[in-house]
């Protein structure tokens, strides 16, 4: 048994496996336990598990002097370690930008369906686009059927079946969507009844309608909207699973674990983590983590914080920037796209934007009346703060946008400020 991304915490089922007269590679990423498995372990916390799982390939690959198939499969390695959040610097970023590179070049025709499928241009797919469409369809069976057609479609050799494939992965990560939505309403309006709900420095939502394949996901949602420590739970009848996603600054497997008395497993990362508990025990688990916290949790972490790398001038908003920047890709954890800072510009135009009405369009202009086109996404909650005229500072990214075959530099706002 050769595992990936998994494996270093279990400790019982290698003992069984050996007992079966059955060797175990563990190749993973995960933070180990204080006693690991007794096996041949592959393990680094500096790569994500698709990443340690690639430079074992390419070893035994070069060796036999096939660099052509090491090469393809780096396309995998990039997705996983775009998908896997980790950060990307060293050898996460030289998987990440190599691999991207191979993408256009890939014969894997599941991957290319995929793109297609996702509305992609494989010549031009950037870390966002792994983040936001690719690996969330790839994702998706997982999480609410089974993963096997997920690696079908990226083994397959039969353009055919890849389309199929690639639609079905569609669809499931639309019914995982609505899903996430769903179970997020309503983990939601069951927060907003407790009273002072915002003085806790860690929620934990459980209720039986909760699927243990998007728990994750609701509680990176929780996060968004409290910035709190997040735990979903979605109960089942003797045992139950739970997801959690931190803030900056809080380790939170750490913090859970040290309820392991309480615990059946747990895993994961210092800002992600996942367990599973008896349902019995749902109750003390929440006692436990409530009264433990509020030592380890200084109530300075829970604001919200944005870092601008500089302010900018005006005029130096040019094309010219834009493809200086694009040097420094491919952006992701630890290695963000460069935030910029403008201060004293005029709104021009602005309208609301989206299916949902919840992000901005806006033209902006400076003292000289020279305007710049603009983009918030997720800032549509805003508009009523800043109508025609307001003059505001702006926090953001810069890059260029086509439309009607004329392509302009324009400002992706990450924050507003009213003057």
């Amino acid at each position: 048994i050769i595992t990936v991304d998994h494996g270093i915490t279990a400790r019982d089922q290698v003992e069984y496996a050996k007992k079966m007269g059955i060797d175990v590679i563990i190749t993973d990423h995960h933070l180990p336990p204080k006693t690991i498995p007794d096996c041949t372990i592959v393990h680094t916390t500096s790569l994500c598990g698709a990443g340690v799982a690639w430079f074992i390939a390419k070893t035994l690959l070069l060796e036999q002097e096939k660099t052509a198939e090491a090469n393809d499969l780096l396309v995998l390695a990039a997705i996983g370690t775009i998908a896997d959040m980790v950060p990307l610097i060293s050898a996460n970023r030289s998987i990440a930008k190599y691999g991207l590179g191979e993408m256009a070049k890939t014969k894997r025709i599941g991957i290319k369906a995929l793109i297609h499928e996702a509305g992609l241009d494989d010549k031009t797919i950037t870390t966002s686009d792994i983040s936001h469409m690719i690996a969330p369809r790839l994702n998706a069976m997982g999480r609410l059927d089974h993963a096997i057609d997920a690696l079908r479609l990226l083994c397959t050799k039969n353009a055919e079946r890849a389309e199929m494939l690639a639609t079905k992965l569609g669809v499931t990560n639309k019914e995982r969507q609505q899903l996430t939505v769903d179970s997020t309403a309503h983990a939601l309006t069951g927060l907003s009844k407790i009273e002072h709900v915002k003085e806790n420095k860690i929620l934990v939502v459980s209720d039986p309608s909760y699927n243990p394949g998007i728990i994750g996901l609701v509680a990176g949602k929780l996060v968004e909207e409290y910035y709190r420590p997040s735990i979903v739970i979605a109960e089942g009848e003797v045992f139950s699973k739970a997801s959690a996603r931190s803030i900056a600054g809080f380790n939170i497997v750490e913090f859970i674990r040290s309820a392991g008395n309480l615990l059946v497993d747990v895993g994961g990362h210092p800002m992600a983590a996942g367990f599973t508990v008896e349902t019995k025990n749902i109750a003390a688990l929440r006692k436990f983590f409530s009264s433990h916290i509020d030592s380890l949790l200084d109530d300075a972490l829970f604001v919200r914080t944005m870092f601008a790398d500089m302010e900018l001038p005006f005029f130096l908003i040019t094309r010219a920037l834009v493809e200086r920047l694009r040097e420094f890709a491919p952006f992701g954890l630890a290695n963000y796209e460069p935030v910029f800072v403008t201060r004293g510009l005029v709104v021009e135009q602005m309208r609301k934007i989206g299916a949902k009405q919840n992000h901005l369009k806006l033209k902006l202009m400076n003292q000289k009346k020279e305007s710049i086109e603009a983009v918030a996404f997720g800032l549509g909650q805003m508009a009523d703060a800043i109508p025609v005229g307001t003059v505001i500072d702006v926090a953001y990214t810069i890059d260029e946008n086509t439309w009607n075959g004329k392509t302009t530099v324009q400002m992706k706002v990450k924050d507003i400020q009213v003057q």
